[in-house]
């Protein structure tokens, strides 16, 4: 079974993976089961090994509280300073991002993977950190202990009595290229920690007291050799998927349990559930519907449901195939699942029909390498027993699954037109009898045979054979009108008849079969694509619930609905118009149920089956989202296996599509968090670095006045008062900028536009600020004749102010300024230009942010809402502005007003 070609579309799917990883980052985590069992302290002996291999890498940061041993081991290793965080008046050390990103070693050391950031860094959690670290192609070693997996919060919070806040999505830990365990028995673990090597002596006193209880380290160890085992064969599984190795490996116990349409499956499920706990391995039942098993009656059909149910209930995992060969279906299942032992029941042909139609069990005994086989015999049949059905399909049948009416009325309509085929083939035999050989008549039979074949299955099928060839043998072989065959060479060729139109008939039945399966293989095909395209393209949760609404009901023509839980997590309907799909009956205490159990429940379940919906939980790996209510309208519907598999798919892809809506709305919220507390910051920054310049001032010549007042001179007290004054007055703009920039970010300020001639504001402009532009030549440059604008005068005026401040603030003393305009008829264009040192490149669009400045430790450089503020206005008259460097030095500050209508006719 190696020597097979593997298949193209996984082939590509690996070859886009691959590339895919290619560029990222290899993670590596040193796992252990509690603090103290020297996660850190290998990590460390893993990067001196690097480093003595000359590989490029770095110590991003290391917790090693206070462990003499484990500090050791950082001499000689390269250490990026740590990001120091002022919290709450304490200084944190925090790993530090962009210098790891800059620096940009080989391998970078980024100790507690779970660790939550200090507010201000750039992600909430470090496990965020680690994840750009990899996606900028480096590699990481950290660390991690068991109970901060997310999917065993809960388990580790029932066995120790404590909760754990920090966790890593399981996710990110089932991505890590290489897992590390480091082991160490829980008396030497209790040793350590009795002599202060994990804690200070007070803190392992009341740690051994509460989470390193004896019990409590035993069950944490137990769990991460578990998580351990399951990645390394989930390695294994990759391993062999990469290499084609279809051979199976003995390196773990794996059951697969093999039923079908027979009493005996029951009695298979329990056993190979006694059997996998004996082995304590994984297992699996499995169900391969071929084409014959796909002509089962309702009821046996049904039969399988329930099986297959109750090994779900038994806990294994549920497999059903479509497959022509059932051996090949269950060989290559096995051999992808590194299936050890295969449990089925004992062939039930006997003699000369196992000896020419074959077994499944021989089938897997001749191909099913380094697989185990078990047989489960079937019970000695009681004579007095009622022969009529198996006993597992005596059972009461679930509600709602029941035939189809119209299915017998089908099948007594392809008998009919059997018999109608092989009389019209007679009579067109018969027109051309004695015109034509008998073999061509033959073939006129057997086209009757492939149309019935095709149209109405096997046994019509099978019926036209037989009705063939004794017609053919009644009417057109000699002595004619009987049934007796006068030369024996008739013989054969009746019976070569009768062989070619009983294949014909069971190729053209199998044909037909594999095209019917197909085709519903396409449309679910379709239907999964429509709906993860609608899913795709939605937004918002409103959206995905209309979309999932939608295509559940023109799947499975129920109305349904999907409940959320609210802040105290009770389920609530949802707010919002209704839909005509939706469904407005559901019962929320069962919906209250399945959320905080996170099982299916409702009609058809073993669960309040009494309940008149059905319900579904929607959950992904961490948690549960929230409940489908599905009101059925046929239980077969939902619960045959086909159907089942594709209702689970459909809730997979919602319970993934509201996940990425919540992660995006959370990024959202986080990046404006971010943006808001680093606006806060900034404002602060500024606000106490200009306040406390011109209140120094304030109060030095205040004082003065109030304390020399009889020893100054009136010009030293007109100074200081001028002194006090001015700063009065930067205190006041400073203030009014914030306030203004506040109303413009509001919406809260309404233009009042009206037509003012360009000059007039520019001369209005240039006498507000006479004397800071006093020793400063001032150029103006206006379009001839009166350039009108429509403008909201005074806040024009401040742009133009805000420039020119802006430009005397940054340009030399005594240089040059010019204030320039040019006119079309959609537009006037203003430029203040000045001979400073220009603006550093790539700064051009950042200058416009708040409270941003090019000098920032400069005591005259501003707040940085000046020309914050002169784009909001600008913008709000429907205006654009930039800045740009001169080719002959310095910067040039231009904005556009636009004309969205002539100017008035004014009189000369």
């Amino acid at each position: 079974m190696h020597n097979e070609r593997p298949d193209p579309d996984e082939l590509l799917a690996r070859v886009e993976r691959d590339q895919s990883l290619a560029s990222r980052g290899r993670l590596k985590i040193f796992f252990g089961a509690a603090a103290g069992v020297g996660k850190t302290y290998a990590m460390l002996l893993a990067a001196r090994e690097k480093r003595a291999e000359n590989i490029d890498i770095v110590v991003g940061l290391v917790e090693t509280h206070g462990r003499k041993d484990t500090a050791s081991l950082l001499e000689g290793l390269d250490i990026l300073p740590t990001r120091q965080i002022e919290y709450r008046g304490t200084v944190l050390h925090e790993f530090d991002l962009d210098a790891a990103l800059k620096r940009k070693p080989s391998i970078i050391l980024v100790d507690e993977l779970a660790h939550t950031n200090a507010q201000g860094c750039r992600h909430p959690k470090r496990w965020q950190d680690i994840e750009e670290l990899l996606d900028a192609g480096i590699d990481v070693y950290t660390a991690l202990n068991v109970q901060h997996l997310e999917s065993l919060n809960d388990d580790i919070s029932q066995i120790s009595g404590i909760r754990v806040w920090e966790t890593v999505p399981d996710t990110v830990f089932e991505q890590a290229n290489e897992l590390e365990l480091v082991d160490l028995p829980p008396d030497e673990l209790l040793a350590r920690l009795k002599d202060g090597k994990v804690y200070l002596p007070q803190q392992a006193q009341e740690a051994v007291k509460h989470f390193f209880r004896k019990g409590n380290l035993i069950a944490l160890r137990e769990m991460a050799l578990r998580q351990t085992a399951n990645r390394v064969d989930a390695q294994m599984l990759d391993y062999r998927d990469n290499h084609f190795i279809r051979e199976v490996w003995q390196v773990s116990e794996r059951i697969m349990v093999c039923i079908g349409p027979n009493g005996l499956s029951e009695r298979l499920v329990r056993a190979g559930k006694r059997f996998a706990n004996s082995l304590r391995a994984e297992w699996l039942v499995v169900y391969v519907e071929t084409p014959e098993l796909q002509r089962l009656s309702a009821e046996q059909r049904d039969g399988v449901l329930r099986i297959l149910r109750l090994a779900e209930q038994l806990g294994a995992e549920t497999v059903t195939l479509s497959a022509p060969d059932m051996s090949a279906a269950i060989i290559k299942l096995a051999n992808e699942r590194n299936v050890t032992k295969i449990v089925m029941g004992k062939p039930t042909r006997r003699g000369w029909k196992r000896l020419l139609l074959g077994s499944v069990v021989d089938m897997l005994i001749s191909d099913a390498h380094n697989i185990n086989l078990y047989l489960l015999g079937s019970p000695r049949p009681d004579k007095n027993a009622n022969k009529a059905e198996p006993s597992l399909y005596r059972k009461k049948p679930l509600p709602g699954l029941s035939g189809k009416p119209g299915s017998r009325n089908k099948t007594i309509k392809g008998y009919v037109w059997a018999v109608a085929v092989t009389i019209a083939s007679t009579i067109l035999s018969y027109l051309m009898f004695g015109r034509f050989e008998l073999a061509n008549l033959i073939m006129v039979f057997l086209l009757g045979v492939v149309f019935i074949a095709t149209r109405f299955g096997r046994g019509p099928s099978i019926l036209a054979s037989f009705l063939g060839v004794a017609i053919f043998d009644l009417f057109f072989v000699t002595p004619y009108f009987s049934f007796s065959v006068s030369d024996s060479q008739y013989l054969v060729t009746l019976l070569a008849m009768l062989t070619v139109a009983m294949l014909i008939s069971n190729l053209m039945a199998n044909v037909r079969s594999q095209a019917k399966v197909a085709g519903h293989r396409e449309r679910r095909a379709t239907v999964l694509y429509a709906m993860s395209k609608d899913l795709t393209a939605s937004q918002s949760e409103h959206d995905i619930v209309r979309t999932a609404v939608h295509h559940l009901y023109s799947e499975f023509g129920s109305r349904n609905v999907i409940l959320f839980p609210d802040a105290n997590g009770r389920i609530s309907y949802p707010q919002g118009p209704d839909m005509p799909e939706s469904l407005h009956a559901a019962d929320l205490s069962v919906a209250q149920w399945v959320m905080d159990h996170n099982e299916i429940a409702g009609q058809g379940t073993n669960t309040l089956p009494g309940a008149e919906a059905i319900y579904f939980p929607l959950s992904n790996k961490e948690t549960t989202l929230g409940v489908l209510v599905l009101l059925p309208v046929n239980l077969r519907r939902v619960f045959l296996p086909e159907q089942q598999k594709l209702l689970e798919t459909f809730l997979g892809q919602i319970a993934q599509a509201i996940t990425r809506v919540r992660l995006t709305e959370q990024a959202r919220k986080v990046q404006v968090e971010m943006e808001a507390e680093r606006l806060r910051n900034s404002l602060l920054s500024s606000i106490s670095h200009d306040l406390r310049t011109p209140l120094a001032t304030i109060v030095g010549s205040s004082s003065t006045l109030v304390e020399e007042a009889q020893n100054l001179k009136e010009a030293d007290k007109l100074e200081l008062s001028r002194a006090i004054y001015d700063e009065a007055q930067r205190m006041s703009n400073l203030v009014n900028n914030i306030l203004d920039m506040a109303r413009l970010d509001a919406g809260a300020v309404e233009l009042n536009r009206q037509w003012y001639p360009l000059d007039e504001i520019v001369g209005v402009v240039l006498t507000r600020l006479q004397k800071r532009l006093a020793g400063r030549p001032v150029s103006v440059k206006l379009p001839d004749g009166m350039t009108m604008v429509y403008v909201d005068a005074v806040m024009i005026e401040q742009v133009l102010v805000n420039l020119l401040e802006n430009a005397l603030r940054y340009t030399p003393e005594g240089s040059a300024l010019t204030i320039s305009a040019e006119a079309s008829t959609a537009a006037v264009d203003i430029t203040v230009a000045d001979q400073g040192p220009g603006i550093p490149a790539g700064f051009e669009r950042k200058l416009f942010e708040k409270f941003y400045r090019v000098q920032p430790e400069a005591t005259q450089s501003g707040v940085g809402l000046g020309l914050a503020i002169c784009k909001a206005i600008v913008v709000a008259h429907g205006g654009s502005i930039q800045a740009q460097n001169r080719k002959t030095g310095g910067a040039a500050f231009s904005f556009t007003i636009p004309l969205t209508h002539a100017p008035p006719m004014m009189d000369e």
